[in-house]
């Protein structure tokens, strides 16, 4: 019951705990640095809150991707839940004013991602399970 849920939905969960303050106070915590340092090429890497953010929902995509190429019952179900998870970051990036920002359309892409692949896969895979005779 638990591999049909979207994995998708931490981040966008985590987003708007973000939205409320969870993750630190200001106009916009997804450009607070949480580390830094001194690369040998002499240059500065650094990652902020928002880098994290899309690092999560990439490592979740891959996830559901893995998942997406399982052919039963359960797979229908995350599908479908999927793609109203995407619709829900849709929603809210049109009309949350907080969700205007470069990372939540980075994660509503990924979303997307998620659903298209998901689809693909799926009917990819059902066209082999077709026998004609």
């Amino acid at each position: 019951m638990f591999g049909a849920i979207p994995l998708l939905i931490v981040p966008f969960v985590l987003y708007n705990l973000g939205l409320l303050g969870l993750f630190g106070g200001g106009d916009d915590p997804w450009t607070t640095e949480l580390f830094s340092f001194r690369m040998m090429s002499g240059g500065t890497f650094s990652m902020t809150l928002g880098d994290v953010m899309v690092l999560i929902g990439l490592v979740f995509l891959f996830i559901e991707i893995s998942k997406s190429v399982r052919t039963t019952n359960a797979s229908i179900m995350d599908h479908l839940l999927s793609t109203l998870v995407f619709i829900a970051f849709l929603v809210e990036f049109l009309l949350v004013k907080g969700a205007a920002h470069s990372v939540f359309f980075t994660l509503t892409i990924i979303a997307l991602f998620d659903v298209l692949a998901g689809f693909s896969v799926s009917m990819r895979s059902a066209s082999r399970d077709i026998n004609l005779n």
